[in-house]
Order: C-alpha cells, then structure tokens, then sequence
C-alpha cells in the first residue's frame, strides 16, 4: 500500500531523503526512498536511547527519581531536559526542575549514569536492550547518545511500531513517557524559540499546543516524538494511531521549518 503523499519529499531542496508511515501492528502504510540506506539521525537519537534508559529501569538497574547528573538532579530530570546542565557542556547553568533547558550533555550524564549501573558501555546497552530485539540491525548508537545514532528507515519504523504497541517495555512505562513531566516547565525548543510550556516526556517532546512546530497544525496534541539537526524527524500520533519517520543528509534549516508541517498535514489526511 502506498501513500501519495509520501511523493512530497520530491520537492524537498535535499540530497537523498526516506520516509515511511507505519501502524502500531507494524503495517507499513507507505514509503519513499531509500529505506535502507544509513543516515546520521542526530538528536531522533535521544528516544532510542532513551527507550534503553527506561528497559535499565524496568529491570531495576536504575529508578527514575534515583540522583543522576549534576547535585540535585535525578534520572528523570536528565530525561525530561530539567536537570539544569547547560545545552552541549556539562556546566550547571539553573537548579534542576526550573527550566526546560534542552541538554545533549544530560543525555551523555544519563548514558554514563546507565553503563555505570550495569557495567557495559551505553552502546552496548541498547544495542542488547533495544537495537537487537527489535531486529534494528543497521543501526548503531556508538559516541554520545545524544546525538551520534545512525539508522534508516526500515529500522526505525520497527522501533516506531514498538513504541505504539510496547513488547520489550511495560505499556504503563511507554505512557508515562509520553506524558508531561514537570508540567508548566518554560523553555526554548531548538530552531522554534521559546515555547510557555515547552512540554516534554521521558525522551520524547510532546507537542500539545507548541507554535510554531516542527509537526503539522493536523497533529494531534497527545503527538510526541524527536527532530534532528541532519534534517531527520520521527513523530508519533496516538490519535492517528499511526507513525511517520522522515531521513534526510540535509541540516536542518528554514527548508524543513517551510516543508515539515505541510507533509505532516497531508500524510495525516491520507491516513
């Protein structure tokens, strides 16, 4: 089955691009490019890690409100970007739970915080915990997890597929991370300014009611998923009931801010 949609990407000023719309049985309802190929996913890396994050937790390696990350910061407050570290160094910059400052070094904080529990390298971690369950042979998670993950497309339709229908995690876990944490927390979300409230779950940014954003006026507020930097998206509408994951090798820029939404719009209008 295909969607026309998805020919969209036809007229994005990139130089190679994939895309695919999956259900939450694994049904893939289209796809575009090549979805094979391997492309640098930037920050779409944080929910996998983060998936690996949470399988460290549910096999009580680690606990959420645990201390992680600068004093008074915990394992959710490096999740939810609220443990105050600074946007890429490791400098405290505001006291945990005040601001929603986005922080690939509390990704790198909670990477180095999971290896320490278990006593295996991060990588490691989620190629056993995530990566090799779920059958994501091509992708790896070496170097920072904030941002340093490469994948394609078929693979993260696989791990789109688990996130709406949970086999390695507790449904009740993958809801949690969806939710709100630290409601009403301010903040800037990258490329899009400042955001009152910058909504974020375990991992994953929420959209709700953010504007702009990098998701399209038809999406759901319960949407939540990850945008990167290498011009690669991966959102997931729970009331579409349906996942749309977006490669491309071009940095994210004015192009994807003018063309992003209009896609979103019209695959949500053919699903």
């Amino acid at each position: 089955m295909s969607l026309h949609s998805l020919a969209l990407i036809e007229n994005w000023p990139v130089p190679s691009a994939a895309a695919a719309v999956v259900r939450a049985d694994g049904t893939v309802l289209g796809s575009y490019g090549a979805t094979g190929h391997r492309f640098p996913l930037a920050s779409v890396t944080k929910p996998l890690a983060a998936y690996a994050v949470l399988v460290a937790y549910e096999e009580g390696a680690i606990e959420l409100d645990e201390p992680a990350g600068p004093p008074g910061s915990t394992v959710r407050h490096l999740l939810a970007h609220t443990s105050g570290l600074a946007f890429d160094e490791h400098r405290v910059t505001t006291v945990p739970g005040e601001r929603r400052l986005y922080s690939n070094a509390g990704f790198e904080a909670l990477g180095d915080h999971v290896a320490k529990a278990t006593d295996i390298s991060f990588a490691d971690y989620a190629r056993q915990a995530v990566l090799e369950p779920l059958g994501m042979t091509s992708t790896t998670l070496d170097g920072s997890p904030a941002k340093d993950g490469v994948s394609t497309v078929d693979d993260l339709v696989r791990f789109a597929a688990e996130v709406q229908a949970p086999r390695l995690l507790d449904p009740r876990t993958v809801a949690e991370a969806m939710t709100v944490q630290y409601p009403g927390t301010k903040g800037v979300l990258p490329g899009y300014g400042h955001q009152n409230p910058n909504d974020w779950g375990l991992g994953f940014e929420i959209r709700d009611s953010k504007s702009p954003h990098w998701t399209g006026s038809s999406s759901s507020p319960r949407t939540f998923g990850h945008f990167g930097q290498s011009g690669t998206f991966l959102w997931i509408d729970p009331d579409a009931r349906a996942a749309c994951v977006a490669l491309t090798d071009r940095a994210f820029g004015p192009w994807a801010i003018e063309t992003w939404p209009v896609f979103t719009d019209a695959v949500l209008t053919e699903v």
